[in-house]
């Protein structure tokens, strides 16, 4: 059979205020939609996979129309959510025999209510669906019913929703096929903001999926707070297939942690270095997992960069959404990956529930305190899943638009301020941060290249929209307000 794996039409102003989209938009491989596409193939169906980020509404309905799919797969998240709908539909509308069906991170936290939201839906995949989406497409070929696939969620003969139980998490990573990367097509067009990649083209990679921790705003399958691991040596096949075969020249690790085990990540370093793989990588970590000598050889093997969830510059707040971190522990990640001659990104949360304005403007002194290399100010965003979307009227209010739910939109706003102080405070921190005299003159001073040149130029783009244009920070959309979304 065939089928179609989409990523929703969308462009970057849907996010970020036109004026800085170009400059702050990533485009990232589709990694889930990858797996899952890899898997369809696999099982020895004809597939499509579809990047929305790259065609309008109109060319993908195209492809729908040229390729002919028996089956359709869209991926979606909580701000996606409106266009996947509108993309079954409009499929619908070209071929209603096609079996259109939804997965990703909002079907899985809300499960079967998908199908009451989006009438052209055939099927949601609530979890991972790696293993469930071949089994569907089966199903579907052989004009089988889908009784008893588990982690599915259907509507039955006589129009009912019918939701199978739901599917284990799979265990085996290793049992995973590596994505085919030639699925993407032209790797080029992935671009990233200036500043964050050293190299070109970037690749995606996960090593590990899910986190121990247990941040009230962070999504977990099934509740479970753990780390499933994949083996070094299956870890190392795939960093080999994108550097000698692919061509990739840089690799963008998506764990939530990295450094969750200490022993298997220097492994995996040290096995970079044996194999002679020659390639910049750049990593997520917590504060309280990495110290300098760790740092230090992961600098050896290639890595230019490594992200810390530092959050808030108040241990209060920290302590509020269940981190687990100290300012301490903050303070001596980013001094130690520093030393270690490693570029540092330090995101912050503005809006935290029960922060007041005062705190978050520590906040933004901390984020200079710590002097990391960049820094970005988000905000609050409940995502449905999370305990902060459950616990919703303990923290806040919350809008009922899931086109806020980006880390730009102010989707929740806590008791203790308004949307309007968190669109300024977030302004004041781009400001602050990023005008200081020290960081001009260094990323100045560090120009080396080209690539060097542009990176600050767009940077100097971005910043002068934000002196410019109160609100360009701003991201207008019609909506609602609730203590819970219906």
């Amino acid at each position: 059979m065939k089928a179609m794996v989409i990523l929703p039409s969308w462009k970057a102003d849907d996010i970020y205020p036109s004026k800085l989209a170009k400059s702050a938009i990533s485009y990232q491989h589709p990694l889930g939609l990858l797996y899952i596409a890899t898997c369809i193939q696999e099982a020895g169906h004809e597939v499509r996979l579809v990047d929305g980020a790259f065609w309008t509404q109109s060319e993908v309905l195209d492809q729908v129309r040229s390729f002919a799919p028996d089956f359709v797969g869209l991926s979606a998240n909580a701000s996606m959510w409106k266009k996947a709908c509108q993309t079954a539909i409009d499929i619908k509308e070209i071929d209603a025999s096609i079996h259109v069906s939804a997965a990703g991170p909002y079907p899985t936290a809300v499960g079967e209510e998908c199908l009451d939201q989006c009438e052209q839906l055939d099927s949601v995949v609530i979890g991972e669906g790696e293993e469930t989406v071949p089994e569907l497409c089966e199903r579907i070929e052989n004009n089988a019913g889908l009784e008893g696939i588990a982690g599915v969620a259907f509507r039955g003969d006589g129009g009912g929703i019918v939701a199978n139980e739901p599917r284990p998490l799979i265990e085996d990573l290793d049992s995973i096929p590596i994505p085919r990367r030639e699925l993407l097509g032209d790797f080029d067009k992935y671009e990233s903001p200036p500043g964050s990649y050293k190299q070109k083209p970037i690749a995606i990679c996960m090593t590990t999926r899910g986190c121990k921790a247990r941040c009230i705003y962070c999504f977990q399958m099934k509740g479970e707070r753990r780390v499933r691991y994949r083996s070094v040596e299956n870890v190392i096949k795939e960093v080999a297939e994108l550097v000698n075969h692919y061509g990739f020249r840089e690799i963008r690790f998506l764990d939530e942690t990295f450094t969750a085990d200490r022993e298997r990540a220097m492994e995996i370093v040290k096995r970079f270095q044996e194999e002679k793989l020659d390639f910049s990588w750049y990593i997520s970590s917590r504060v309280n997992t990495v110290d300098y000598e760790m740092l230090q050889e992961f600098r050896k093997a290639g890595c230019w960069a490594v992200l810390f969830g530092a959050e808030s510059g108040v241990q209060k707040n920290l302590n509020t959404m269940r981190k687990g971190i100290t300012l301490d522990q903050t303070r001596a990640a980013v001094k130690a990956a520093k030393k270690a001659g490693l570029k540092v990104y330090t995101p912050f949360i503005i809006g935290i529930p029960g922060e007041t304005y005062e705190e978050a403007l520590q906040t933004i002194d901390f984020a200079i305190e710590l002097g990391p290399h960049y820094a970005n100010f988000h905000s609050m965003t409940p995502f449905p899943g999370t305990e902060l979307y459950e616990r919703i009227d303990e923290y806040g209010t919350m809008s009922t638009d899931t086109d806020d739910y980006t880390f730009e939109g102010a989707a929740f706003v806590p008791y203790t301020m308004t949307r309007g102080q968190i669109e300024e405070l977030r302004t004041i921190g781009f400001r602050k941060f990023y005008s200081r005299p020290r960081f001009i003159v260094r990323r100045l001073l560090n120009v080396r290249s080209w690539y060097d040149f542009k990176t600050v130029m767009k940077g100097a783009t971005s910043f002068f929209w934000l002196w410019v244009k109160r609100d360009s920070l701003k991201v207008d959309h019609p909506t609602k307000t609730s203590t819970k979304a219906g």
